[in-house]
């Protein structure tokens, strides 16, 4: 390809971001290699035999998974087999070093931050659209410091004080995401279950529902309540969260959290799934000027201030 290649240089401004960006940036070096193999004409276990590579490897480096981005002499040496051309292994080589960079999230330890959900918050961090669907408690993205201090409790009620603090500052962390400039657009569906659920005691829920009410007045945010009495949703049994990524040939990924574990699902056949379920809870919920209504009604009737 010439230097002028609009796959590789639309690239460019992700070299100039000032929060790192690890998850998104390894997902895109994978894409281009995996672009550049594809030209060549190779298929994924050819490349992997010509450089001694394992089949495994080759498909890591290509879906960008892993805490670690791929070397810099992996990715130099399938470059070259590519045939790539200098200004094109130019872009992804410093791609590829700024990948290197570690996210805020990445300073926590690992009993806070096990491999799938740092997986899921450097995912978050890239998104440019996260849709969610929630059952049992406020989307942690939507959470308040004291609810979400009620939600540790109550899933660790024996941990110390300590972990506490921390897995509050991380989720409060998190939040920041929606405050930024360039936020995504976030689109969440909660079962009214939820808002009547008591945690953390009155108080605790008037501050939660109060800040849902001014997020869900954002433009960038979309907040719909599945009320009680719609007892034939089309609802996921458990949580799901659906995250696009915007025009960079990155796959829509689904994430399906279980207590110690979790599934991502990038097929898209499976995603698609995910995706028309979420659409038709969508139109089953009240819509977003109806929630907000039921969201302040449930906050005065349930929670009114002390």
């Amino acid at each position: 390809m010439s230097a002028e290649s609009p796959r590789v240089s639309r690239l460019e401004p992700y070299l100039d971001r000032v929060e790192p960006a690890p998850t998104l940036l390894k997902m895109l070096v994978g894409v281009q290699l995996t672009g550049f193999r594809e030209d060549a004409g190779l298929a994924q276990d050819q490349a992997a035999r010509a450089l001694g590579f394992s089949a495994a490897k080759l498909s890591r480096i290509e879906s960008g998974k892993g805490r670690k981005p791929p070397t810099e002499a992996d990715v130099h040496a399938l470059l070259k087999l590519y045939g790539t051309d200098e200004y094109e292994s130019s872009v992804l080589l410093r791609l590829l070093k700024r990948a290197g960079e570690p996210g805020w999230w990445q300073r926590y330890d690992k009993r806070l931050m096990p491999e799938w959900f740092d997986r899921l918050v450097g995912l978050q961090e890239a998104a440019a659209a996260i849709r969610t669907f929630e059952i049992q408690y406020v989307p942690g993205l939507l959470q308040t410091p004291a609810y979400t201090r009620a939600v540790v409790k109550r899933g660790l009620p024996t941990a110390p004080e300590s972990e506490v603090r921390r897995r509050v500052e991380l989720r409060t962390r998190r939040a920041r995401l929606l405050q930024r400039e360039g936020a995504p657009q976030l689109w969440a569906i909660i079962d009214e279950s939820v808002l009547l659920r008591v945690l953390g005691g009155p108080d605790v829920m008037r501050e939660q529902l109060a800040h849902l009410l001014d997020m869900a007045q954002r433009r960038h945010v979309t907040v719909q309540i599945v009320p009680l009495d719609v007892t034939n949703a089309s609802a996921p049994a458990i949580p799901v969260t659906y995250l696009r990524f915007g025009g960079l040939d990155l796959p829509d990924v689904v994430y399906l959290e279980h207590i110690r574990s979790a599934n991502f699902l990038e097929d898209r056949d499976e995603t698609e799934e995910y995706r028309v379920a979420l659409d038709r809870l969508a139109d089953e919920a009240l819509q977003p000027r109806q929630s907000i209504e039921l969201l302040a009604k449930i906050m005065e009737e349930r929670y009114p201030a002390s």
